[in-house]
């Protein structure tokens, strides 16, 4: 039998460990390399808290499963078992030049079934934590469940790169969406962004792109307040693969989904 309380302690412990030595090296220089493209960077810190991670998920069971962003965990294609699924840091492109609004994403599955969903904004020291079942928080005050605001009332996450004309899919239909409702936000963390809708000081969020570690631990925290997680075909999320993402409260995520997503095809 598992003792989950035992590994929320740990994870908790490990996540407030991690964030106290990015913050400990934050103004000392960094080595920034590039992945897919020039604006998708990675650091040496991301590597190194990545690293530290592994290092104590195996030392407490080296059975466990770890999908992590920069490629030091598993391979893994299946979430049967206990998979722990980690973006050191989410956000690097904050990090890098405004040293904030960057957060730990961790969360731990078994069998398919979220157990533990853990964000650490680093720089505010705020940590939002969820057992499902048990209810989602904001460091140590329980947060409400959503409400259901119209949408002429909502403030929604949206990058901008997702309403100008793209080579592969009109992403314009979206245009009209930030006419209607009463503003639109983006903060560059995909982490921050899904617990700032869980937390209720996001209405929604909507990307076309994002990868397991970038929402797993977020998705536990919106759904735990009551709120809808989904791509943005209204299906459910995969944790293996990438995918387009959609939260919001009920009313939201039907209204969007309905009026502004119904001809979604994909990327």
């Amino acid at each position: 039998m598992i003792n989950w309380a035992k590994i929320d302690r740990l994870a908790k412990d490990w996540v407030l460990e991690a964030g106290k030595r990015i913050k400990d090296t934050i103004d000392e220089e960094l080595l920034i390399e590039t992945k897919s493209d020039a604006n998708d960077l990675v650091t040496n810190v991301d590597k190194e808290t990545e690293q530290f991670f592994i290092h104590k998920i195996n030392e407490l069971d080296p059975t466990h499963k770890i999908l992590g962003e920069e490629g030091f965990g598993d391979k893994v294609d299946s979430m049967d078992g206990v998979v722990w699924i980690l973006d050191p840091i989410d956000g690097t492109m904050n990090f890098v030049h405004q040293k904030r609004n960057f957060a730990i994403s961790l969360a731990v599955y078994e069998n398919g079934v979220g157990k533990i969903g853990i964000i650490y904004d680093v720089m505010a020291d705020d940590m939002y934590h969820v057992r499902p079942g048990e209810g989602a928080y904001l460091n140590d005050t329980k947060l409400r469940p959503l409400q259901n605001v119209p949408l002429s009332k909502a403030v929604i996450a949206l990058n901008a790169t997702w309403i100008v004309p793209n080579k592969r899919i009109d992403y314009t239909k979206l245009s009209p969406l930030v006419k209607e409702v009463r503003g639109i936000r983006s903060y560059g963390s995909a982490a921050i962004e899904l617990a700032f809708v869980a937390s209720g000081r996001l209405d929604g969020y909507i990307t076309m792109r994002l990868s397991p570690w970038d929402y797993a631990a977020g998705k536990l925290l919106v759904e735990e307040v009551g709120g809808i997680t989904s791509n943005l075909k209204g299906e459910p999320l995969s944790l293996l693969n990438k995918s387009s993402l959609f939260v919001g409260s009920p009313k939201i995520h039907e209204e969007i989904l309905e009026k502004y997503l119904d001809s979604y095809e994909g990327i």
